[in-house]
């Protein structure tokens, strides 16, 4: 329960489980932060920006507060020395004309830097001058929320029109409901984070002892089975993209997309937008891998997905209501209708599984468990998948922030453990913008994966173009059409 100060307001808060565990996944390596960069034709001042993140984004109250973890568990305690100028600074690009190469480096630098512990967990960076117009680097610590209600939080700053004010439209522009589904997960939530910390001490025995995995299962039932299926995956193959992580961070966008075209190639398939994104996320990686000497034939590397677990309306609550899937990226594949119908195939297998659920409980164990054990299981987990991949609906409109209009936007979400590439997708404004964060060390060209991402969408849709969706597509059609349609590896 939160102690009450004179005024009435709250001055302390226990943070909940699975909050603390993604504070406590901090690292050197790899930052806990949500990163995220807002792009604007026109220029914005410091003075503007601090209005609106004075009235708005410190219209959450958790934000005024600081995160602090100890021994008996983790708290949320009010800032009394708050400074609004040290958490809203202007920054300049270096060069004389400079660009999209320069925001990359300054975004990936800030991705680089932990933030002040000492004060609540979260920065914005007004940067100037950047293509005659502004741009705003956005900086939130993990604990406070996932990226899902995070990016609600963003989006809360900005209107549908360039008048700015009170605009209740703005949720009815992006909130799209989950229906049932996220209803039936959400009734689960409460059983699993119970059974999860149980589930956990006996997973980690397991891997000590696997005899231990039948005494599991029965008495998990299948929050169990769960568990000992991801448990029991190997890790992921080593390839250029695992390694020993460095502490620089380096993030890259690509051009956008046409979301239009992106259903239509959908449709085309019979799967959805998700499925053909992925698919292309995994052609992209194919087709880097390649250029640097990589074998790359029946490869197949593990993605961590988040998947949400509450209804779109309730993430301005804040907090983390999410939990993980692994998803398989046929990067092995060379025909690319495959590989949207492997994604596609997958995604279908993990909807209808538990292994969200179970991930979610696990995080709340984790964020009860001594650190010996965060630290083993972590590690555990993390070996099994290769990147991060998540993929956020945002508003099909234009939208404005202090009467200018959001041109573009793109976030990154930060890796956990050993897992040092991320991969981000949103739709803003009928266009999906893809992003890469890599470690300096792995990835130190994550443009040379971005600039993949678009004539690899195009060899999909050149393939829907082409019709005889009444027939199975095999690799032979692929390979004739791939040689009469040369693109760009």
């Amino acid at each position: 329960m939160a102690k009450q100060d004179k005024r009435g307001s709250p001055k302390r808060e226990a943070m909940s489980k699975v909050d603390t565990a993604w504070l406590r996944m901090e690292r050197d390596t790899n930052p806990m932060m949500i990163t995220g960069v807002l792009m604007f034709a026109e220029a914005l001042s410091l003075d503007e920006l601090k209005r609106i993140i004075r009235s708005r984004f410190l219209a959450y109250a958790r934000f005024r507060q600081r995160a602090v973890d100890s021994g008996a568990g983790a708290l949320w305690l009010d800032d009394d020395a708050f400074d609004l100028d040290w958490h809203v600074q202007s920054m300049a690009l270096a060069g004389r004309s400079p660009g999209k190469r320069a925001l990359e480096r300054l975004a990936g630098t800030l991705a680089s830097t932990p933030l002040d512990k000492a004060r609540p967990l979260w920065q914005f960076h007004l940067v100037e001058q950047y293509r005659g117009g502004s741009a705003v680097i956005a900086r939130i610590h993990h604990c406070y929320a996932d990226g899902i209600a995070l990016v609600q939080v963003l989006l809360s700053l900005t209107d549908t029109a360039p008048e700015a004010g009170r605009d209740e439209d703005l949720a009815n522009a992006w909130l799209k409901q989950d229906g049932a589904g996220v209803a039936r997960r959400v009734g689960a939530v409460q059983r699993y984070t119970r059974l999860g910390g149980k589930m956990l001490g006996k997973g980690m025995e397991m891997v000590q002892d696997p005899s231990l995995a039948a005494v599991l299962a029965k008495e998990g039932g299948e929050i169990g089975k769960e568990l000992l299926q991801a448990l029991a995956l190997p890790d992921d193959p080593a390839t250029l993209l695992r390694g020993r992580l460095g502490t620089r961070k380096r993030v890259a966008w690509a051009e956008p997309l046409c979301l239009d075209e992106v259903k239509a190639v959908g449709r085309a398939c019979g799967c959805t937008v998700n499925d053909v994104l992925m698919a292309v996320a995994a052609g992209a990686l194919r087709a880097y891998l390649q250029s640097r000497g990589e074998p790359v034939d029946g490869l197949s590397l593990r993605a961590t997905v988040p998947v949400n677990l509450r209804p779109l309306e309730h993430a301005r609550k804040l907090g983390n209501h999410f939990g993980l899937v692994f998803l398989d990226l046929p990067v092995g594949e060379d025909n690319p209708i495959r590989r949207v119908e492997y994604v596609a195939e997958c995604m279908k297998q993990l909807k209808n599984s538990r292994q969200a659920i179970v991930a979610y409980g696990l995080l709340a164990a984790l964020g009860m468990a001594p650190q010996p054990l965060q630290e083993m299981a972590l590690e555990l987990f993390s070996r099994k998948a290769t990147a991060v991949a998540t993929n956020v609906p945002g508003p099909q409109q234009p939208l404005y922030l202090a009467g200018r209009r959001v041109d573009e936007m793109m976030f990154w979400v930060p890796q956990t453990g050993s897992i040092g590439l991320g991969l981000s997708i949103l739709s803003y404004n009928n266009r999906v913008h893809f992003g890469l964060i890599g470690d300096g060390r792995l990835v130190p060209d994550p443009d040379a994966v971005a600039n993949r991402f678009q004539p690899q969408f195009e060899t999909l849709l050149y393939l829907a173009l082409m019709g005889g969706w009444d027939r199975d597509f095999d690799s032979t059609d692929a390979e004739a059409v791939l040689r009469s349609y040369v693109l760009s590896p």
